[in-house]
């Protein structure tokens, strides 16, 4: 029995970009609307996205309108997020499928609160309360994230037996939410972490995790990696990739594509340079890959040509043993019926004589 399979793809519509304020932006794919109220602490009112200058240990309450110009129900699931950095240096709004950073000191989903579900009537419109706490310690820097407005979705997936794949799309808006105390600079940190094996989309690459450690946006980040063998020049692999960004406090794995090359195991070293407008880094890093997990991804990596060599060479030596065995069948043949003709040759050869003697005797005996 083929089990009915669905691929549940979330699609964001953000509202980091700018709309005319006091209007609501809707998608054709979803049954609700949005507007953000921009409240008075707005740092600039032209954002359509609330970027907030607050204090430290206050408590305020930001809105979100929600319309519903359909002829039912619409229930929508708020969610709070803290911004993150994905595998293409572009910052997450939305909810992602990794752990929070180990610099980050404060969740936005623990400083925001809001309700699990809101329910819009037909032809309605609802305003969605967030309740802001902020941590009585005063801090330099921003705190980043996002508030996603999806629609619940109330319809059971039918038992139904079907060949292929089922595609469900799910649509969702994301309201970016900055959070800031004091215009005070804060210098970048940039580091470098573990360097390992690994695959996106089924693909071989070796990861260099970058951490943002600072309470700030890293902007305009171009990352420039190479990687060779250890104590050796040439370069094996190298990837260049500009105009990056990262979210307050997140970390990503920067990938370096081995352009459809296997792994092999041994001593490597990663060189690998980080600059923006105003700062730079470098490190040189060795690393180790190990044999197993070569063999692993090796397997898995669909670009890579498998090696039918040993196959080849197997089946070589089969041949050889079959010629071999068949060329001594030959001869061992060849040699048995010479060796009968040889003895049967001898028989005639014996009884011509001992014909040839007895008609000899016969005449000597006349």
């Amino acid at each position: 029995m083929i089990k009915r399979k669905h691929l549940f793809t979330l699609l964001i519509v953000a509202l980091t970009i700018p709309f005319l304020k006091g209007s609501f932006v809707s998608a054709s794919e979803l049954n609700f609307a949005v507007e953000p109220v921009i409240p008075e602490n707005q740092r600039d009112k032209t954002k359509t996205y609330f970027d907030l200058l607050v204090k430290p240990d206050i408590e305020q309450t930001i809105e979100i309108n929600l319309r519903n110009d359909t002829e039912n129900e619409v229930i929508v699931e708020p969610k709070v997020h803290s911004a993150t950095t994905n595998l293409n240096g572009v910052v997450e709004y939305g909810p992602v499928d990794s752990k929070k950073d180990s610099t980050l000191k404060y969740d936005l989903n623990e400083i925001v609160q809001v309700e699990n579900e809101v329910k819009i009537p037909a032809h309605s419109s609802v305003k969605v309360p967030l309740k802001i706490k902020m941590p009585k310690e005063a801090f330099d820097g921003i705190l980043a994230g996002g508030i996603t407005l999806q629609e619940k979705d109330t319809k059971k997936s039918e038992n139904t037996e079907t060949k292929g794949l089922s595609i469900q799309n799910q649509y969702a808006y994301v309201v970016a939410l900055v959070l800031n105390e004091n215009n005070n600079p804060v210098k970048p940190e940039l580091k470098l972490n573990k360097v390992y094996p690994d695959q996106v989309n089924a693909r071989n690459v070796i990861n260099a995790n970058l951490q943002n450690s600072t309470p700030n946006y890293i902007n305009q980040l171009n990352v420039s990696a190479k990687i060779t063998e250890k104590d050796k020049s040439t370069v094996l692999y190298e990837t260049t990739k500009k105009a990056m960004q990262m979210a307050p406090n997140s970390n990503f794995d920067f990938p370096i594509s081995l352009s459809g090359k296997k792994l092999e195991a041994g001593d490597y070293t990663l060189e690998l340079t980080a600059t923006t407008k105003a700062d730079r880094w470098h490190w040189k890093k060795n690393f180790t890959i190990k044999a197993d997990e070569a063999k692993k991804l090796n397997a898995k990596d669909v670009t890579i040509k498998k090696d039918y060599t040993w196959i080849y060479i197997v089946v070589g030596i089969i041949l050889i043993l079959v010629s071999i065995l068949l060329i001594i069948l030959i001869l061992k043949r060849k040699r048995k019926k010479e060796e009968e003709e040889r003895k049967k040759r001898n028989r005639i050869k014996r009884k011509k004589k001992k014909l040839a003697q007895q008609q000899s005797n016969q005449k000597k005996d006349n």
